[in-house]
């Protein structure tokens, strides 16, 4: 049974199951994804911007940025939200890609992460992401990523 599933039906659908393996087995395909450096450089292509440009918009440092797009580094929750502004992207396509990069999504109930929906709503950069963010004493993008040598 190939194709493509939605979460409400895979999830009935394993709610009815006897046996996790041969759901597993039967819908998997539906459960994979490409690995995020694969996701982001797909994206990149498609939209005819150099890695270097998002790097560069997203406020990272450049080796940071450039570990992300090769795969050698697995970036924070913040960083993938920092790509995402750099991307430009809406709400939709950056709950995709925080759920490829195995992050948990956006929340409206949390403050923080309301004000980000904001910013992605209005379309801000990531200066005008971190003074919205300041200004409402939250932690900004990146704040409490450690090192990023």
């Amino acid at each position: 049974m190939a194709g493509k599933f939605s979460t409400d039906v895979l999830l009935k659908r394993l709610f009815k199951t006897t046996s996790i393996s041969r759901f597993l087995n039967r819908y998997g395909d539906n459960m994979k994804r490409a690995p995020l450096n694969i996701y982001i450089n797909q994206i990149c292509e498609a939209k005819g911007i150099a890695p270097e440009h998002i790097i560069r918009k997203s406020g990272m440092s450049r080796s940071y940025g450039y570990q992300i797009f090769s795969g050698i580094r697995k970036p924070s929750r913040d960083k993938v939200l920092q790509l995402a502004v750099s991307f430009e992207m809406d709400y939709d396509e950056t709950q995709e890609l925080l759920r490829t990069a195995r992050k948990s999504p956006l929340y409206p109930k949390v403050e923080r992460d309301a004000a980000i929906i904001y910013a992605l709503h209005k379309k801000l950069n990531i200066a005008e992401v971190q003074a919205l963010l300041n200004e409402l004493a939250l932690p900004l993008l990146g704040e409490d990523d450690r090192c990023e040598n």
